[in-house]
């Protein structure tokens, strides 16, 4: 498996990337100062961009290999059926499915949450309670069952296997990727096998 340019567009603290190791040349941006701070003292050798992701996505996504964007979610998410101001929906998660899909090169892989609408373009695949859009095969993921919104920032460090962060911990681990996820679609995105498949293809070779 050779080297990528990868691009993380939303950053957060990197709980996506959590797990993809130090061998690509990841890029992250992140508008917020405090967060971009945080992904910086976590992923100390990738370069870490304070700017807007959907404006850095629409001129820089022809010089990479692989990416993953996780647009904002609140203006989709079910929870608007209980909130008395509506608004509109963020479009750029649309904007971005339909200019990767139609332009980009390499893979990709969108992350958003079940919208209180039926979606504008049908995602991918659905891992937990997230569904993703992706121009490559993602293979089933089952996840353990927890209530996100009402565990500690304690709670939340264990089931992610992610240090507590210095800043807005318990929120900035609601926001977070599940790093599991983020490593399974990366591996699905490179076609990487797991160890178990290889070994029975093995056994059946004929020389």
């Amino acid at each position: 498996m050779g080297t990528m340019k990868i691009l993380n567009l939303y950053s957060g603290i990197g709980g996506n990337r959590t797990l993809w190791g130090d061998e690509h040349e990841i890029t992250a941006i992140e508008i917020n100062s405090d967060i971009a701070s945080e992904y910086k003292y976590k992923f100390p050798n990738d370069e870490v961009i304070q700017t807007d992701s959907h404006q850095f996505l629409l001129h820089n996504y022809q010089n990479y290999d692989f990416i993953w964007s996780s647009p904002p979610c609140p203006s989709h998410s079910r929870l608007c059926y209980s909130q008395k101001e509506k608004r509109y929906a963020e479009m750029s998660l649309y904007q971005q499915i339909i200019l990767l899909k139609s332009w980009f090169k390499g893979k990709y892989a969108i992350e958003n949450v079940i919208p209180y609408y039926e979606y504008l373009i049908e995602p991918n695949v659905m891992i937990g309670r997230h569904p993703y859009w992706t121009n490559f095969k993602v293979q089933p993921l089952k996840l353990k069952n927890i209530d996100v919104s009402r565990s500690s920032k304690e709670e939340l460090s264990e089931y992610l296997g992610m240090p507590i962060p210095r800043i807005n911990g318990a929120l900035l681990l609601r926001n977070s990727v599940e790093p599991k996820v983020g490593k399974h679609i990366l591996d699905c995105a490179l076609s990487i096998k797991n160890q178990e498949e290889v070994e029975q293809i093995g056994l059946f070779k004929q020389e």
